[in-house]
């Protein structure tokens, strides 16, 4: 039942609204002044008040703003004894639903009310989708509890709160879209849109045309004007993944809109402004692809004003217990099983695995051992047959004498020299700290 606060110093006039209000199926709440309204909206969860335009202490004009300061998804409708313009004109700049007097305009009162409600009703639930999407996409919900990921969060929700533009660097499927959507979500310009835009998706032609947009007839089939990504993300954030995909004269218009806000739609002479958040992200190396002129250098250095560089799983090892649980529960309310518990044996290969395919990867393993058990506990038996038998394939190639045997074993001592620094220990061994990484987890060394 829907709330409707009546404030009215006339007990009498309020007596008669409330009882034609209440016959409609309304619940009504009644003050006789602004003070006593106040404390009503405060404890009860109103739709709508009808407040009289003069009362004891205060005017319901000025009122009305108060209301929407404070409860600004509360529809108000004024009532007067007396209509005046400019009462009239002043109450809807402040908010008013709408300004109606008193005995003339009974017959409105009803269905003003419902339109009222139903405008009150579809703020609301744009107010919970919106609270949802914040949810879905906040930094809480990214998971794990590894120190690589925790310094990679710490950067993003520094960066977050600033305009600056992003690079997310990284291997496919270790989340940069999930980071591009958390900074987008904890920035100033998160009521606005997020536009997502895969630069290798596309021929350079319809690339450009999603990004820039064009004018009807601009090529053969272009039979409308068409908004472009750049024009959708007006206000809010671009988010433009596998940029090292863009084509180099592309990548010249995209600079100069980075720099001028400015850009002309395929086949349109007039420029446009757009004011929006660059959010980039690549798996490839930029610096080398600039130096290898592959990517131009001009526009590397505009979006290399904050670099986020996201571990990849290998990396995280921490991270496999967490997303597993996260990933079985997931599925398991997917296919509607009994949430299964997890045999050690089975999280414990997980840890072992390289990973290749990152947390996208093991959300795909998670989901298929999820079908395939007929057990309440997910076993190894049913995980793919390169992680079931990755350590027995290693162990049978490994002799006593082998290079593998040798390099496994010269690891460990430098490992044991560095007192497990693993920067330190990539450095003396000269190989990147992610090749440390995967030997490491190769040879089971932990």
């Amino acid at each position: 039942m829907k709330n409707i606060l009546i404030i009215d110093d006339e007990e009498k006039l309020r007596g008669l609204l409330a009882r034609i209000v209440t016959s409609e199926g309304f619940n009504v709440i009644e003050a006789g002044d602004l003070k006593s309204g106040f404390k009503k909206l405060e404890i009860n969860e109103v739709d709508v008040v009808l407040c009289d335009v003069k009362l004891p202490d205060g005017s319901g004009v000025d009122f009305l703003e108060k209301i929407k300061t404070n409860f600004p998804l509360v529809e108000v409708i004024l009532l007067t004894a007396y209509g005046k313009i400019s009462d009239g004109v002043q109450a809807m700049k402040n908010g008013a639903f709408d300004y109606i007097v008193k005995g003339d305009d009974n017959d409105k009162i009803i269905p003003l009310l419902c339109k009222a409600i139903e405008k009150s009703q579809l703020h609301k639930k744009v107010q919970q989708l919106e609270k949802r999407i914040s949810d879905k996409y906040s930094f809480d919900t990214i998971i794990g509890k590894s120190k690589a990921l925790e310094q990679v969060l710490n950067l993003a929700k520094k960066v977050a709160k600033t305009d600056s533009t992003v690079l997310l660097t990284g291997e496919t499927g270790t989340g940069k879209e999930v980071f591009a959507q958390a900074i987008h979500q904890n920035s100033t310009r998160a009521e606005k849109s997020f536009v997502a835009l895969n630069c290798s998706t596309f021929s350079k032609e319809i690339l450009e045309s999603e990004l820039f947009g064009h004018k009807q007839g601009a090529f053969t089939g272009a039979l409308k004007d068409k908004k472009g990504f750049i024009e959708e993300a007006n206000g809010g954030t671009l988010f433009l993944d596998e940029i090292g995909e863009m084509p180099i004269d592309l990548q010249a218009k995209l600079l100069r809109v980075l720099e001028t806000n400015e850009y002309i739609p395929v086949g349109d002479s007039t420029p446009k402004k757009s004011n929006f958040r660059l959010i980039a992200a690549t798996n490839r190396d930029l610096k080398t692809e600039s130096e290898n002129h592959n990517f131009r250098s001009d526009l590397y250095f505009r979006l290399n004003i904050f670099e986020i560089s996201i571990p990849p799983l290998r990396e995280r090892i921490k991270d496999i217990s967490p997303l597993t649980s996260y990933f079985v529960k997931q599925f398991s309310d997917k296919t509607n099983k009994k949430e299964l518990q997890i045999a050690p044996d089975f999280l414990q290969k997980l840890e072992n695995y390289y990973w290749p395919g990152n947390v996208r990867e093991l959300k795909n393993i998670i989901e298929r051992s999820v079908i395939l058990t007929d057990l309440d506990v997910l076993m190894p038996e049913v995980l793919p047959y390169e992680i079931q038998h990755q350590q027995d394939r290693l162990n049978k190639t490994m002799s006593a004498f082998s290079m593998q045997s040798i390099e496994k074993l010269h690891i460990q001592k430098v490992l044991n020299y560095t007192k497990g620094n693993k920067a330190e220990t990539a450095r003396l061994l000269e190989i990147g700290i992610a090749t440390l990484y995967r030997k490491l987890d190769e040879y089971n060394i932990h």
